[in-house]
């Protein structure tokens, strides 16, 4: 004689406690629900976010020392402002001083009378003044019949020249700031 349980659901309830239960301790037994002692972060010099004398102005802009020059910004703060100095004449599409990435929008040279447009990335790549820190992508695109554009290949040399004409203007920005004065 078998017995029947008296209510269905009861079973499937109890079937069910029995699956969390048997998770739990799976779960346990991996290390997975053991709670890990954590230390706490130690407290900003002076309390509070940026330090004691917060963010300073300076820093952020570029007045950071001779060979990183980084200050509050992700990145070398020479290249950051030579990359925008040099860039001025096309417009941003958006620029992060913190990642190092500079990108312009579509730009028309007036010599090119509408056939050919341009768009740049810039990705300053360190926190030093040097040479590989900095890398230009250009991109162009030629207009077909219609209004159309075309992605067409750019000219290698138009990316080094950019490159060399930021490094050019960064190692200026760096002499003028008084950087480059031996002590």
């Amino acid at each position: 004689m078998t017995s029947h349980p008296a209510n269905p659901s009861a079973l499937r309830r109890r079937r069910t406690w029995a699956l969390i239960g048997l998770a739990s301790f799976a779960l346990t037994a991996c290390g997975i629900l053991t709670p890990t002692p954590v230390a706490p972060e130690p407290e900003p010099e002076g309390g509070l976010l940026f330090g004691p004398e917060g963010v300073q102005l300076d820093n952020i802009l570029g007045g950071g020392g001779a060979g990183g020059g980084g200050g509050g910004i992700g990145v070398n703060s020479y290249l950051w402002r030579a990359s925008l100095d040099t860039l001025s004449f096309m417009p941003l599409a958006s620029a992060d001083p913190f990642g190092g990435v500079i990108i312009t929008d579509w730009f028309a040279p007036p010599e090119a009378g509408g056939q050919e447009r341009f768009k740049l990335t810039v990705f300053i790549l360190d926190q030093n003044l040097r040479a590989d820190g900095i890398k230009v992508s250009v991109f162009r695109q030629e207009r077909q019949g219609a209004g159309e554009w075309l992605d067409a290949v750019s000219n290698a040399a138009t990316a080094v020249d950019l490159e060399n004409a930021i490094l050019t203007r960064a190692r200026q920005m760096w002499l003028d700031a008084g950087a480059g004065a031996a002590p």
